[in-house]
């Protein structure tokens, strides 16, 4: 079965977004120093990408204008906005939670949640996310917008890797 993956950045202090919603702090530590290769392995097992509309929209008029960069996947926004669908972006309605039930059904590889922070904490509280894959940004913001929020209960982890690049700490852990 296809499996959920959260791959996100954040913050020391667990944001994905500052104050404003900018994400112009996500870098390492030292420019021009190596980057890794994490995120070319990671979209070789992935045909799925899920996002909410903010996120989308800061994509789209922000970070990558006039193109979008997941062309090689099959791109879901979850938007209470009505603009057209194409091949490959299909703006839905549905709940996080239904869609990702009816994909894990479907035939394919693995699913990539790209953010934002409602739709993790939406399918964190239903168990849905199979493993987090989260680069540790080297950098405090103090405030923002907050990528894990209050729970009812813990989500139990184990840690399959840990590495680190350029400042920036990779860990990836699936749910147990």
């Amino acid at each position: 079965m296809r499996k959920t993956v959260l791959y996100i950045a954040m913050s020391l202090d667990g944001y994905i977004a500052d104050k404003d919603g900018g994400v112009g702090w996500l870098a390492g530590q030292d420019d021009g120093e190596d980057a890794g290769n994490s995120y070319a392995e990671f979209t070789k097992k992935v045909d799925t990408v899920v996002m909410g509309w903010n996120t989308y929209h800061q994509i789209t008029t922000e970070l990558s204008p006039g193109d979008w960069v997941y062309k090689e996947f099959t791109s879901y926004i979850f938007t209470h906005h009505e603009p057209d669908s194409t091949e490959e972006i299909r703006f839905v309605k549905e709940s996080p939670c239904d869609l990702i039930r009816y994909l894990k059904q479907q035939e394919g590889k693995d699913i990539w949640i790209c953010g934002g922070a409602d739709i993790v904490r939406q399918l964190m509280k239903e168990e849905m996310i199979d493993r987090y894959h989260i680069s540790i940004i080297p950098v405090i913001l103090g405030d923002g917008i907050r990528l894990f929020g209050t729970m009812k209960k813990d989500a139990k982890l184990r840690l399959v890797k840990a590495e680190c690049y350029n400042g920036i700490t990779e860990l990836i852990y699936e749910k147990r």
